[in-house]
């Protein structure tokens, strides 16, 4: 199990990503948009989202670094745009970590299976940090 270090941009996540590529010589970023995801009738995508990046990572100094665009609309705060994310192939100790944790917290997503996950949640805890938690095999 890891813990990961997500930044969240407001529009210009590529543009980072490319920085940090030339900063760290990284190899180049897999970049998945909100238009890559699988779309649902009920809840159109707003055009200005599709090409947003929804998830990229980097590898810098050994460290996975995780990147995403805000989606449209949603608040954005700079200093407040970094969360803390679980990656496990253990399942049953991510539940646990996550119950323990939404306990005096908000649940932003609870823990459910989805299409790039097999467990996938997110929550801000009791003093303030937001968690993400991702079911990876081979984490």
């Amino acid at each position: 199990m890891a813990v990961d270090v997500y930044l969240i941009f407001n529009g210009n996540c590529r543009e980072a990503v490319a920085f940090y590529e030339d900063v760290f010589n990284t190899e180049k970023a897999e970049i998945m948009t909100f238009g890559d995801s699988p779309q649902s009738p009920d809840y159109p995508l707003p055009e200005e989202a599709k090409n947003l990046v929804m998830h990229t990572r980097l590898s810098i100094f050994g460290s996975r670094v995780m990147f995403s665009d805000t989606f449209p609309g949603s608040p954005f705060t700079v200093g407040n745009n970094i969360t803390l994310a679980i990656v496990s192939d253990n399942e049953e100790q991510m539940r646990q970590a996550f119950d323990k944790l939404k306990d005096g917290g908000e649940v932003k997503m609870e823990l459910q299976e989805t299409f790039w996950s097999k467990c996938y949640g997110s929550l801000v805890d009791k003093f303030g940090i937001e968690w993400q938690f991702s079911h990876e095999e081979n984490a």
